[in-house]
């Protein structure tokens, strides 16, 4: 009995949500193909407010997760976006998204839905200009020597193509790369709400709401490890609201989970500063924090009841779902298995090569955390010159390069796409 309560909250959950997130991704596949990343390093370099306000506001719609982002952020900052910028850039963009934007309208309402990218924003602003006044502006090495970095051969990437093969790359890359970049993360969070929903009794969280400000603080200990991305937090914060957790708690697990995990940290330890990393993470905490105060003591409660709530009519009836509901939840369940099988055949694929006098070198990759990170790394080796094969597998952390390719061209290939080799 209770398998079938879970199979059809998790339904129910997916149905709420399908819609609004293949909207996101498409929206996503548009973003990724016509915004060039150039355009974006210019506008983001230089000192005062200016450039942190425009990383903010590039980086709210762009659906990444907080892994996706780093090398991004990384390769920003390597083509001269200033500290503040980049610091500004990395608090607004996991946190946010328009996919996770359209799936927090679908689950928890509009005022939530507005609420989240002004947080977003707010947050990353504070963040980067703290970084920028209490910062030196240093020029260090990541921003020197990258004459053939990522951001540039994305640019060109979709040059020569016309409006027609634009279109269906932006497709492609909406409904293939970001699947896979986030569809892990999407799987738990569903898998984790629908566990809430059947297996968490209605009482537990009456007694934490006693102290709003303790069980803040809880769910930023709980949030950051556990690490979910933008969208996968959405479906977990409906449950926990549903059982009676107040919505400025859920909210901190909206926005801190997803900012802030311990692997970000120590890579931007490296890339902006141990300083500049603590400011960050403590902007984006203080700011779940005080927003999350704000939505349970200022504003009214009746804005933030799940739009959700008819979700549990569905373990009754399905009358209430509609055809295109479940259209789009059966193809995003394809794209999910899709994404699954494809991740999986990647990372058996070995490579037997009988000829000795080419050269296989193996290399050991630091930062990948998705199989967009894994697709990064590949595009940018295989665009190595003298590279015959090349093989990356996420689970191991390593690269296979056959080819006559010199390490350290390897080298500057991996790291101007915003990653390390150990």
């Amino acid at each position: 009995m209770q398998l079938q309560y879970f199979l059809q909250s998790l339904w129910g959950i997916i149905n709420e949500m399908s819609p609004y997130i293949l909207l996101g991704f498409l929206i996503a596949g548009f973003l990724h193909v016509f915004i060039k990343p150039a355009v974006m390093s210019r506008h983001l370099a230089g000192n005062g407010i200016r450039p942190v306000i425009k990383a903010a506001l590039f980086g709210i719609p762009l659906p990444l997760c907080s892994c996706g982002v780093l090398p991004t952020a990384v390769a920003l900052r390597r083509q001269g976006a200033s500290k503040g910028a980049t610091t500004s850039f990395l608090i607004a963009t996991p946190q946010t998204g328009v996919d996770s934007i359209a799936a927090t309208y679908s689950l928890l309402g509009l005022p939530l839905a507005i609420i989240r990218p002004i947080a977003a924003l707010v947050g990353s602003v504070i963040g980067g200009a703290s970084v920028s006044r209490l910062t030196n502006e240093d020029a260090t090495p990541e921003t020197a020597g990258t004459s053939s970095c990522t951001i540039d051969r994305e640019s060109n990437e979709y040059a020569g193509l016309n409006l027609y093969r634009k279109t269906v790359e932006a497709v492609r890359y909406g409904l293939v790369d970001m699947v896979a970049s986030v569809g892990k993360w999407l799987v738990i969070g569903l898998i984790i709400a629908a566990l809430i929903t059947v297996l968490v009794p209605d009482e537990l969280f009456v007694n934490l709401n006693r102290y709003p400000l303790i069980a803040m603080v809880t769910m930023v200990l709980v949030a950051v490890p556990m690490y979910v991305c933008a969208t996968g937090s959405i479906p977990i914060a409906m449950s926990l609201m549903l059982k009676g957790l107040s919505p400025g708690v859920a909210f901190v697990l909206l926005m801190a989970g997803p900012a802030a995990n311990f692997a970000s940290m120590m890579i931007l330890s490296r890339t902006i500063g141990r300083r500049s990393t603590i400011i960050y993470v403590g902007s984006v905490i203080a700011t779940a924090i005080g927003f999350g105060l704000m939505i349970d003591y200022l504003l009214p409660q009746e804005w933030f009841l799940p739009s959700a709530s008819h979700v549990m009519s569905c373990h009754d009836s399905h009358s209430g779902t509609s055809i295109f509901a479940t259209v789009c939840s059966v193809v995003l369940s394809i794209l999910l298995v899709h994404s699954a099988v494809k991740y999986r055949k990647g990372n058996n694929i070995h490579h037997h090569n009988t000829n000795d006098n080419i050269m296989k070198r193996e290399y050991r990759i630091e930062g990948m955390a998705c199989p967009h990170c894994q697709a990064t790394v590949t595009k940018a080796l295989s665009s190595l010159s003298g590279a015959e094969d090349v093989t990356v597998d996420l689970s191991s952390g390593t690269a296979t390069v056959i080819g006559d390719v010199s390490p350290e061209a390897v080298k500057e290939a991996v790291y101007n796409a915003g990653f390390t080799i150990k």
